[in-house]
C-alpha cells in the first residue's frame, strides 16, 4: 500500500473515530432505549425500502412480458398487483421519514442540552474566550485553543451534524442492502459473456455485474479528486458566515455608540470585508461544486443507457424477452445507484466531515477548559486574604507575584493604580473566575462581584432586576424600594415591561440598576469595579454611602476600584498597583501592591 493510500486510510479512519465519540454519548445516555429503538426501526424501514424495491424489480419482469404478450388478463393483475406494492412503499417511505426526522429531532435536542450545560459549566464559556487571546501566532483556526463561535457551533452545526449523520448513515446502509440483494439477482440475469483471444475462448460470468463495479469505481476514484478540496471550503465558509453573523449582532448591540463616533463607514467596511471574504469562498466553493455536478450529472446519464446497450443484444437475438431485459436495466441501475452512493453524495459528506471537525475542536476546546485552574488554591472564609497570589495575563506577562493581602469585616479598601495595571483582573481572580493565576486566596462566601460594565437581560424589568435570581424570590414593594434607593424612580412602574434593557438604559441607568441589584440581595461583602463610571459626583456619593452602610451593616467589608479621588472618602485603606522598573525582582511581574490608610480613616 502507498504511503498516500495509507495516508487516506488513516484519515478516513480519524474522521470515523471522531465521528463516534460526538455519536455515543447520546446512544449511551439517559435517554439510549428511545434512541436505540428508533435506530433500530430506522433500520428496519430502510430494509422495508429495500424489499419493496425487489418486489418492483420482479413485478417489472411479468408486466411487461405481458405487454410483449399482449396477455390481458396478466396485465391487469399486474397492475392490482402493483398498486398492492405501491401502497406498502407509500407507507413504509411515509413512517421511514418520520422516524427519521423524530430521532434527528431528538438526538440534536439532547445534545444541545448536553453541550450548554457543558458550554456554561464551571464558566467554561468565560475561559474558552480567554483562551482565544492566549492563542500562539501560527496555530491553525481548527485547533481548540482558537475555537470561533461558539453559538454557530451549538445552533446549527449540531443540527447538521445529527441530520447529516442519519441521512448519510441510512445512506449507506440502504446502498449496501440494496447491492448485495440485487447483485444476485444482476448476476443470475446477467447470462454469459463468451470472447475468442488468441485462439481460445473465454466466458465472463455475471458481465453486467463486473461491467457495473468497474464502471462505478472508475466514477468513485473521479468524484473524489474532483470533489476533495470540497472539505475545506466548507469549513472555511461556515466559520466566514460565522464571523459575519457575529459582526452584524454587534454592530446592533453598539448601534448608539457607533452612531455617536460616526463609525458607520468604518463598521460599513468592515461588514464588507467578512461579506467580501464569504463570497470569494462561496464562489470557489461553486466551482469546485460545478465541476462536481458535471461529472456526476453526466455519470448518472450514461448509466440509464449502458445496461440497455450491454443487454440489447441478447434481446434480439431472442435469447431474452423484453420483460427480462427490463428487469436486468432496473437491476443493473439499482446495483449501479448502490455503488455510486459516494459519487452522488460527495458534497453532502463534505459537508458533514466539516462539521464533524468543527465540533469535536469545540468539544477537545471545552474538555481542556471544564477542569478548573488548579494552580488557584480558594477557599470560603470570614475574612478575604491572599499568600503568595501571582497574576498573569494570557499571553504570558506577569502582573503581579508573590503578593500577599487581608481584609478584616468592617474594612474598606480602594484598589487604585494605571489602566492595565491588573486592577479588574485582581478581582476576577478574587471571584476564581481568572485562570493565569497561582497562589492561595481566601473569599467570604455570598461575595457579590460587581463589573464596570453590567450584564442587563432582555425581559422584563422585574427579571433584570433580579438577576440571576428568580424574580419570584423578592416582593413587588422590595423591587420597588431597590428601584427608588438606586436613583431609579422612574422605573418603579415598568416592573412588567418587557424589552431590550440593554438598549433602552444609557449606561449610568444601567450601572443604577446594577446597584439596585445588589441593594435588593444585602451582601455582606461587596467588590465594585468602576461602578459609578458613568454617574455624576453627586448621584455617586449618594448610592456609595448607601452601599457602605449596607455593608457595614451586615457585618462584611467593601472593596472597589475607583479613579474618582472622591470615592475613597467611603474606604479607609488604599491598595495601589505600581509599575516595575525594569529588571526589577517580584518574580518579574510589571506591577507590585502597595497598601496604606486612605484619608478616610
Amino acid at each position: 500500500m502507498s504511503l498516500s493510500v495509507k495516508a487516506r486510510a488513516a484519515t478516513f479512519a480519524q474522521v470515523l473515530r471522531r465521528v463516534l465519540a460526538l455519536s455515543a454519548p447520546y446512544f449511551k445516555s439517559e435517554e439510549k432505549w428511545r434512541a436505540r429503538g428508533m435506530f433500530a426501526a430506522v433500520i428496519a424501514l430502510n430494509l422495508g425500502t429495500v424489499y419493496v424495491a425487489v418486489l418492483l424489480n420482479d413485478w417489472s419482469r411479468v408486466f411487461f412480458d405481458a405487454l410483449q404478450n399482449k396477455n390481458e388478463p396478466v396485465f391487469w393483475t399486474q397492475l392490482l398487483r402493483f398498486t398492492y406494492i405501491a401502497m406498502a412503499g407509500i407507507g413504509v417511505a411515509v413512517l421511514k421519514f418520520y422516524l427519521t426526522q423524530l430521532l434527528q429531532v431528538r438526538w440534536r435536542a439532547w445534545m444541545t442540552r448536553n453541550y450548554l450545560s457543558r458550554w456554561m459549566a464551571n464558566r467554561t464559556f468565560y475561559r474558552l474566550e480567554l483562551a482565544r487571546y492566549a492563542q500562539k501566532p501560527g496555530t491553525a483556526d481548527d485547533q481548540p485553543a482558537n475555537t470561533d463561535n461558539p453559538d454557530q457551533r451549538i445552533q446549527e452545526d449540531m443540527q447538521m451534524f445529527t441530520d447529516y449523520t442519519v441521512t448519510l448513515s441510512m445512506g449507506i446502509l440502504n446502498s449496501v442492502v440494496t447491492l448485495v440483494t440485487f447483485v444476485g439477482i444482476l448476476w443470475s440475469l446477467s447470462g454469459q459473456f463468451a470472447f475468442t483471444l488468441g485462439g481460445h475462448e473465454f466466458t465472463v460470468p455475471g458481465l453486467m455485474v463486473w461491467v457495473a463495479v468497474i464502471y462505478c469505481t472508475v466514477g468513485t476514484v473521479i468524484t473524489h479528486f474532483i470533489g476533495r478540496p470540497l472539505i475545506g471550503l466548507n469549513f472555511q465558509q461556515q466559520r466566514l458566515e460565522a464571523d459575519f453573523r457575529h459582526h452584524l449582532v454587534r454592530v446592533r448591540e453598539y448601534s448608539e455608540a457607533i452612531a455617536l463616533d460616526h463609525g458607520e463607514r468604518v463598521e460599513r467596511g468592515q461588514l464588507d470585508m467578512r461579506f467580501s471574504s464569504v463570497l470569494r469562498n462561496y464562489l470557489a466553493l461553486i466551482k469546485q461544486q460545478k465541476n462536481l455536478v458535471t461529472f456526476t450529472a453526466s455519470f448518472a446519464q450514461l448509466a440509464i443507457v449502458f445496461p440497455y446497450f450491454l443487454a440489447a443484444p441478447r434481446f434480439f437475438s431472442g435469447a431474452i424477452q423484453f420483460g427480462e431485459m427490463m428487469q436486468i436495466a432496473r437491476a443493473f441501475n439499482t446495483v449501479q445507484d448502490s455503488l455510486s452512493w459516494f459519487v452522488e453524495n460527495y458534497d453532502r459528506v463534505a459537508i458533514w466531515r466539516a462539521t464533524a471537525d468543527r465540533l469535536t475542536s469545540f468539544d477537545e476546546a471545552m474538555r481542556a477548559q471544564e477542569t478548573p485552574n488548579e494552580q488557584l488554591e480558594r477557599d470560603s472564609a470570614v475574612s478575604l486574604g491572599t499568600e503568595d497570589l501571582s497574576i498573569g495575563l494570557p499571553n504570558g506577562t506577569s502582573l503581579l507575584a508573590g503578593a500577599a493581602l487581608a481584609v478584616q469585616p468592617g474594612d474598606s479598601v480602594l484598589l487604585q493604580g494605571p489602566s492595565g495595571s491588573g486592577k479588574s483582573t485582581l478581582f476576577r481572580t478574587f471571584a476564581g473566575i481568572w485562570p493565569f493565576a497561582n497562589g492561595h486566596v481566601k473569599v467570604p462566601d455570598g461575595a457579590v462581584f460587581m463589573p464596570q460594565r453590567p450584564y442587563v437581560p432582555d425581559g422584563t424589568l422585574r427579571d433584570a432586576l433580579a438577576y440571576p435570581n428568580p424574580a419570584e424570590n423578592y416582593s413587588d414593594a422590595e423591587l420597588r424600594q431597590a428601584l427608588v434607593d438606586a436613583l431609579l424612580p422612574d422605573l418603579v412602574n415598568r416592573l412588567d415591561d418587557s424589552d431590550a434593557w440593554s438598549q433602552k438604559l444609557s449606561g449610568g441607568e444601567q450601572q443604577r440598576l446594577s446597584i439596585a441589584r445588589v441593594l435588593l440581595k444585602k451582601p455582606s461583602w461587596l467588590f465594585a469595579d468602576e461602578i459609578t463610571s458613568a454617574l455624576d459626583a453627586e448621584a455617586e456619593g449618594v448610592l456609595y454611602k448607601r452601599l457602605s452602610d449596607r455593608v457595614k451593616a451586615a457585618g462584611g467589608a467593601m472593596v472597589s476600584i475607583a479613579h474618582r479621588a472622591a470615592v475613597g472618602d467611603f474606604h479607609n485603606q488604599r491598595w495601589t498597583l505600581v509599575s516595575q522598573p525594569e529588571g526589577a525582582p517580584a518574580g518579574g511581574a510589571r506591577y507590585r501592591l502597595e497598601t496604606s490608610a486612605s484619608a478616610a480613616a
